[in-house]
């Protein structure tokens, strides 16, 4: 097998594979800092999204292999990307669980609270607890649309908020784990 041909079947072994003219493109341009410190490139993610989207969801996230040219690879920068890729990707897989926890944690509080407002319209309503109409008048115009009201707010949260969150969730849970190895070509 020539060259050209290797260098093809390595591009599609890997679950993801980007090819970059330096290593610089994995970071951001604006950024001076060290290569342990940078911030990766908007772009560099965006691909790395876009691949793991396409793939099949047990396959992807497995290994990501960036090509380099072979004359610019340098093994001591390859060790601190691989290092500053898995803690950001960690460190966000972390803080979208925690995101997501918190989004589906409010829907629930807030349904359950819902649910106890329209319970006291129920007792107001069926003048268990409230003798005074008046004072039971007021207490249904409170709880039966709060009741509701917060209600539907945390289906809303439970169902679309959730979806919100998760491809980001889902994509950095799958970069968290992901092996990452340098080719040259």
């Amino acid at each position: 097998m020539d060259q050209r041909g290797e260098e093809e079947k390595i591009i599609r072994q890997g679950n993801v594979s980007i090819i970059l003219n330096s290593y610089n493109d994995l970071f951001s341009d604006f950024d001076p800092r060290p290569t342990t410190e940078r911030g990766l490139s908007e772009d560099f993610l965006d691909e790395c999204r876009r691949a793991v989207r396409d793939k099949n969801s047990k396959e992807a996230g497995t290994e990501l292999r960036i090509l380099v040219p072979k004359n610019k690879r340098n093994s001591l920068e390859e060790s601190l990307i691989k290092r500053r890729l898995k803690d950001h990707f960690v460190k966000h897989f972390s803080e979208k669980r925690t995101d997501l926890r918190k989004t589906q944690r409010a829907g629930v509080i807030l349904i359950i609270l819902g649910m106890i407002f329209m319970f006291i319209s129920y007792l107001a309503y069926s003048s268990i607890i409230f003798s005074s109409e008046i004072l039971r008048n007021i207490v249904l115009v409170i709880t039966e649309p709060a009741g509701w009201f917060l209600f539907w707010i945390g289906g809303e949260k439970l169902v679309y908020r959730v979806k919100e969150v998760h491809p980001e969730y889902e994509f950095y849970q799958r970069m968290s784990d992901v092996k990452v190895s340098f080719h040259g070509y």
